[in-house]
């Protein structure tokens, strides 16, 4: 009876041993491993099972990069997996770069990995460059003629730079710059539109692709159009804002005209109040110096008869002032 006890313990603790380890070794990826050479043991996947890594997303990579000459280390890959990487992807770069004969080690591969770039398609990019295409850029020439000028820029990724590099609407900003520059630089807006390649050339050769995870292979002028005449509408736009300036001068003037003639008026009126004034303290004057006997008749006379020939003087002088057609009596009375 104890022997059949003891029996049923070590059947239990066998099934139990060979249930931990189908949990942690999974076979069928571990025959798949060793049929293409991959050097994996049974602790290499309990290892895994341990740390929490998904043994798939380890191993099937590495069959890869084994079968395509690469030979990684589970250790790198599993380093790279936990660090939040795409195993896979890192692994296609590198197989991929391998074949194109591009000098990609897993560390640089693994950095722009974990930078955020896509690695596979940085490594496509530059065995197969692409062509960006810039929106339309508005220029001014010297003649005051806008452009409108659409590039497309030939890029291949540059490896050595895609960590820490600038990306591409940094590229599509340098180039419009650029076009800007070189349009503005132009005497004449039929320059741009006869040698559109100038454009390019002035372009390709600023070394706009320093600091950028690119490298500028061409820089080609797809389309130019002539836009508005920016020059003729800012001499319109001047010319207004003169006459607006000279028209404000003119009515400051006139308003100063008007006060000072206002002024004027004003000073004319309150001077013929004063003589008004003093006219009017004349009859009592003279009646004063008759009460004091200062004033007698004949003097007064004398004064009314010397008053009676100065406005007839003053009428002789000014003869426009006569009625139309009376003509000036001739001396003693006689015509």
């Amino acid at each position: 009876m104890e022997g059949m006890t003891g029996w049923i313990v070590l059947g239990v603790l066998a099934l139990l041993l060979l249930w931990l380890f189908f949990y942690f070794v999974p076979v069928g990826l571990w025959i798949s491993a060793l049929a293409a050479g991959v050097p994996v043991g049974p602790g290499t996947f309990i290892g895994m099972r341990l740390r929490k890594v998904n043994p798939h997303r380890v191993i099937m990579p590495m069959i890869a990069a084994w079968k395509a000459g690469i030979k990684l280390s589970t250790s790198d890959l599993e380093a790279h997996y936990l660090a939040g990487g795409n195993v896979e992807r890192v692994v296609r770069a590198l197989i991929s770069a391998d074949k194109a004969g591009i000098d990609l080690k897993f560390q640089r591969a693994a950095a722009i990995d974990l930078a955020g770039r896509d690695v596979y398609d940085a490594v496509a990019m530059s065995v197969n460059p692409r062509v960006i295409e810039t929106p339309k850029v508005a220029a001014v020439a010297k003649d005051g003629i806008e452009l409108l000028a659409v590039a497309k820029i030939t890029v291949r990724a540059n490896i050595e730079r895609l960590v820490g590099g600038a990306t591409e609407q940094t590229v599509i900003a340098r180039v419009g710059e650029g076009i800007v520059s070189a349009i503005g630089s132009a005497i004449s807006h039929k320059e741009v539109l006869e040698n559109p390649d100038s454009i390019s050339k002035l372009v390709l050769s600023k070394g706009l692709d320093a600091g950028t995870a690119f490298e500028l292979l061409s820089i080609d002028i797809a389309d130019v159009d002539v836009g508005r005449n920016i020059g003729a509408e800012l001499q319109t736009a001047q010319a207004e804002a003169d006459l607006k300036v000279a028209r404000a001068k003119a009515e400051e003037r006139r308003a100063m005209a008007i006060a000072r003639e206002q002024e004027m008026s004003a000073l004319v009126q309150e001077r013929r109040a004063a003589v008004v004034e003093a006219e009017a303290e004349i009859p009592r004057a003279i009646a004063e110096a008759f009460r004091k006997g200062q004033l007698g008749i004949m003097d007064y006379y004398r004064m009314k008869n010397i008053q009676a020939d100065t406005a007839m003087r003053e009428g002789i002088a000014k003869p426009e002032d006569r009625p139309r057609g009376q003509e000036e009596p001739p001396v003693g009375g006689k015509r």
